[in-house]
């Protein structure tokens, strides 16, 4: 690794500059003088270098979107729900015989009843007890039809709510029959019990009907999945505590702060919709993210970084934070749009010293390769295990 890390006079003046640009809204020369000091401070490339260094590629913008819903569910089963004709047929009928004569017995035992004083005895007396007893069990089955048709009666309103959806959310339901979420959640029970849904189940929450077999196969496929996530999530943090505990306290702060400044990159990239310079803040993330793992991993390189810490990042997140701000004005001006473009070729000159940075971090590594492969070759050509050898013996 150079020492040119170790001129502060060069951070300093980088520093300057970008504060200077951002308070006076004027970039015309940030990219000219961060790429003069950066080049300075690492003792980068002449300009034939610089067009000899092959392109880094890393890839587009990761897609960060999420989708749930499967597009392998099969199409819509013929058959979800029961015929509900007889049960109203059914419901009717016990609501008119039970109401019907249990009002007969209960208004004979009325008259019994009232006639006993003039009639007297204990026939009389048993006889309104018995048309007592008899309209009991007839008014029971009247209220027992009056709720079945009730409920026959919701699950009609219900399937009108779903229509041909694979499922439904319970407070869907309970809006259109303006009951409580608990209430509906009861009656639902009820019906799937009874299979008045034939492939109906509720979530493990209550708050989802799923209406086919296959939704709910998904569903539970789902669950599993995020149980499986959740539970690798958690290893992994464990994992990354266990490892952060174990780490050089010095590393360890080194670390914790590039991982902010990592956090404030993501934040501006998406903030930022143009898709070019998002490609330039994840090319810089990305190149972060590999400069710390490497610092995880040989913590040696920790005071190599010493200046990325100190001016670069804290100046790459003042430059996007600005750039977020020029690209929210609703009107791009010749001065914001210039201003714009200059930000985005310091990018391009910071993304290049990243690169150099991490390149320089594998010096040690690349050397001892070299030194490893040079070695096994002089070894393999004293036991004559060489090409060459083999093509000599092949001869004599």
């Amino acid at each position: 690794m150079r020492n040119n890390w170790d001129f502060d006079d060069f951070g300093e003046n980088i520093r300057r500059t970008v504060q200077d640009a951002v308070d006076s809204r004027n970039f015309a020369s940030l990219n000219r003088t961060i790429s003069n000091t950066i080049n300075s401070a690492f003792g980068l490339f002449s300009d034939e270098e610089e067009q000899q260094r092959p392109d880094i590629h890393l890839g587009p913008k990761p897609e960060t979107r999420f989708y749930e819903a499967s597009s392998d569910i099969p199409p819509k089963q013929p058959q979800r729900y029961a015929r509900t004709g007889g049960k109203k047929i059914l419901a009717m009928s016990l609501a008119a015989a039970g109401y019907g004569i249990g009002g007969i017995l209960l208004l004979g035992c009325i008259v019994v009843a009232l006639s006993l004083p003039l009639i007297g005895g204990r026939v009389t007396a048993v006889a309104a007890g018995t048309l007592g007893v008899l309209a009991l069990p007839c008014i029971a089955a009247g209220i027992a039809g009056t709720r079945l048709l009730g409920r026959v009666k919701r699950f009609n309103a219900y399937l009108s709510v779903l229509g041909h959806q694979d499922y439904c959310n319970v407070r869907d339901l309970a809006e259109r029959l303006r009951k409580t979420d608990s209430y509906v959640v009861k009656d639902l029970e009820y019906m799937l019990s009874k299979r008045w849904f034939l492939q109906g189940h509720l979530d493990r929450q209550n708050t989802c009907l799923m209406t086919t077999d296959a939704a709910y196969r998904e569903y539970l496929r789902l669950m599993r999945q995020r149980e499986e996530q959740k539970q690798s999530e958690a290893a992994k943090s464990e994992a990354e505590r266990s490892r952060y505990a174990d780490m050089d306290p010095r590393v360890r702060e080194v670390v914790a702060k590039g991982n902010e400044f990592i956090e404030k990159m993501r934040a501006c990239n998406d903030s930022i919709p143009g898709e070019e310079i998002s490609a330039k803040i994840f090319r810089m993330e990305t190149l972060t993210r590999r400069i710390f793992a490497r610092v995880e991993d040989e913590p040696d390189t920790v005071a190599d970084i010493r200046r990325l810490m100190e001016y670069y990042l804290p100046t790459a997140v003042k430059l996007l934070e600005a750039y977020e701000d020029l690209d929210a004005q609703p009107v791009q001006g010749e001065n914001i749009l210039s201003s714009k473009k200059e930000i985005e070729e310091t990018l391009d000159t910071l993304n290049t010293a990243f690169e150099k940075l991490l390149d320089d971090m594998f010096q040690d590594t690349a050397w001892d390769v070299s030194s490893d492969i040079s070695v096994l070759k002089t070894m393999l050509a004293q036991e004559g295990l060489t090409e060459k050898d083999f093509k000599t013996g092949g001869k004599a």
